[in-house]
């Protein structure tokens, strides 16, 4: 795909953009898969994940891995770091902020599989981990656990 015409509509890549301010507002964008017809898995991982309690204001950090197979579209990789940006400042719970991300992604590509696991960190002593699938795995597509281990604490 050297046509680079195909990219003319994308309005972040390559230019200052702003953080946006609640997950509302921030603007995803998709590239069409130049593997369209071959099932692969592209993975996301997002150690620094950070909304607020929607109670105390409280920080709340968390690491997301996003897994998806993607059909005709593919995730503009900046717009993504954008949206999971505009978490930063915005105040909901765990399983809202978690499914919130799964359900945009799959607004916007409708890829053949998806999964997001969200790995909170303890706040009250307790983590809440979530985790949002579209599906089953595919059969022919090596999906690899996702490898953020269970909170041991100290231990």
């Amino acid at each position: 795909m050297s046509d680079k015409s195909i990219y003319e509509n994308l309005t972040q890549l390559g230019s200052h953009t702003a953080l946006p301010q609640t997950p509302e507002e921030a603007v995803m964008e998709r590239v069409p898969n130049p593997q369209k017809g071959t099932d692969y898995a592209v993975r996301f991982t997002a150690p620094e994940f950070t909304s607020l309690c929607p109670l105390t204001s409280a920080p709340d950090f968390a690491h997301i891995v996003i897994d998806y197979v993607p059909g005709d579209w593919l995730v503009e990789s900046k717009s993504l770091k954008l949206f999971l940006g505009s978490f930063r400042n915005h105040g909901a719970f765990h399983e809202d902020c978690s499914v919130t991300i799964g359900k945009r992604i799959e607004e916007l590509l409708e890829p053949k599989w998806l999964r997001v696991g969200a790995y909170w960190y303890p706040r009250g002593g307790i983590p809440i981990d979530v985790f949002y699938q579209t599906g089953p795995e595919l059969p022919n597509v090596w999906i690899p656990e996702q490898g953020v281990p269970t909170y041991r604490g100290r231990g």
